[in-house]
């Protein structure tokens, strides 16, 4: 199958799923407070979701290891719309714990197998451009989701939600189906070579961060620093629209959300037409001005400017996360799924923590500090990272043949 049919398929099913995902964000934690009555509880099940994530992100590289990517897929996808048609038929609190377990379980070793697997796919020198459709699709995924599962509730209440989060997954199977993966042989000779190479046998038996190169370990760091951040505005926002806008809050959300995404989305065209590489001084300067457009976001800017900053931010966002997919998928193959499990489980542990620490932080604090202190930290962290990274110049880790981009051990 040739690779832009291949990836075009792929997107597609990812597209529908996360769809889904998002719908599901809004609507299982509306229904986990109306089934149980408990905040305890509604808040115990979403821990569950991330720990469970935190918990598959520590194993995806093991298991990528040894399923191959298409089966692995698509039993992920009928798995989760398993489970969303348990919920819909026999919702229990037992089942919901299942609910939670399995979401997050599946979700992160999608989205491992997925960004592990772009080089694979489209080829190294491709990896940007899909990458930033990959963004394109989940920004515009998250952006239905979250604007239709309101409508959705309403207007046929958490059944039609759940069917149409399970028929999303099955949607996403049938596409992920028709997709042809390569070989995993990696750099390591004939198929199946990467099973048997004592060498990948002795990496798969080590921690990630144990092979890292240190730019690549302070990306990862930072990136997990910019999810504590980002839980922080997140927990804000509804607070903040309140506070601003007593008689509609809504518009105050819809605005900021909006230009976040349409920026989001805008990314990927801006960075094939004007940004000719993507390292990790471009991932770590997106991410500095997407924390400070945040941050002005929550200074009681008129409409226009709030527009205006949000939308920057979007941009900024889908700027960084393509520098750091791209930059991750220079490490050979048989570590990427590793490292990028790695990094799925930072980024899981810190935006729960963030979302603890900031739901604290705002009993005692108002949410521009709340927001303020916390993308501090990520432009002290932004400022921190390229610093050290000036020591590391000669290492062009954004070239898989360069020494950074190969196994040095």
């Amino acid at each position: 199958m040739p690779p832009a049919r291949a990836l075009w398929l792929l997107l597609s099913g990812y597209a529908v799923s996360s769809y889904g995902n998002y719908l599901n964000l809004v609507a299982l934690g509306l229904f986990s407070f109306h089934w149980t009555q408990s905040t305890w509880a509604t808040g115990a099940v979403m821990a569950i979701r991330l720990g469970a994530g935190f918990v598959a992100g520590l194993v995806s590289g093991n298991v990528l290891l040894r399923v191959p990517r298409r089966p692995l897929l698509i039993g992920l996808d009928l798995l989760q719309a398993a489970v969303m048609l348990v919920l819909l038929t026999a919702p229990s609190l037992a089942v919901l714990v299942l609910v939670a377990l399995v979401l997050g379980v599946c979700n992160t070793l999608v989205v491992v197998a997925l960004r592990s697997g772009i080089p694979e796919l489209v080829g190294v020198d491709q990896r940007t451009r899909a990458n930033g459709r990959m963004v394109t699709a989940r920004s515009l995924a998250s952006v239905l989701g979250f604007g239709t599962a309101a409508l959705v509730i309403d207007l046929g209440g958490y059944s039609a939600a759940f069917l149409l989060n399970a028929g999303s997954f099955l949607v996403s199977a049938t596409a992920q189906a028709f997709v042809t993966w390569p070989a995993q042989t990696a750099e390591l000779g004939s198929p199946g070579s990467w099973r048997r190479d004592g060498r990948t046998a002795e990496h798969a038996r080590r921690w990630p961060w144990q092979y890292l190169p240190p730019l690549i370990a302070g990306m990862i760091a930072l990136r997990g620093v910019d999810a504590l951040a980002s839980a922080g505005h997140n927990v804000a926002l509804p607070i903040y629209a309140s506070l601003t806008a007593p008689d509609n809050p809504a518009a105050v959300s819809t605005q900021f959300l909006t230009a976040w995404a349409i920026g989001s989305v805008s990314a990927h065209q801006l960075v094939s037409r004007f940004l000719k590489r993507l390292d990790h001084r471009a991932f770590a300067v997106a991410t500095g001005a997407m924390s400070v457009s945040f941050v002005l976001a929550f200074t009681g800017l008129p409409p226009a400017g709030l527009i205006a900053v949000c939308l920057l931010a979007g941009i900024s966002d889908g700027v960084s996360e393509i520098g750091y997919l791209s930059t991750l998928q220079t490490r050979p193959e048989h570590q990427r799924a590793r490292v990028f499990g790695l990094s799925a489980s930072v980024e899981n542990s810190a935006f729960a923590g963030g979302m603890l620490l900031a739901g604290g932080l705002l009993d005692v604090l108002p949410p521009p500090v709340v927001v303020a202190g916390l993308h501090g930290v990520a432009v002290i962290g932004v400022l921190v990272f390229l610093s050290l990274s000036r020591r590391h110049h000669a290492e062009n880790i954004d070239d898989p043949r360069s020494p950074a981009g190969a196994d040095r051990d």
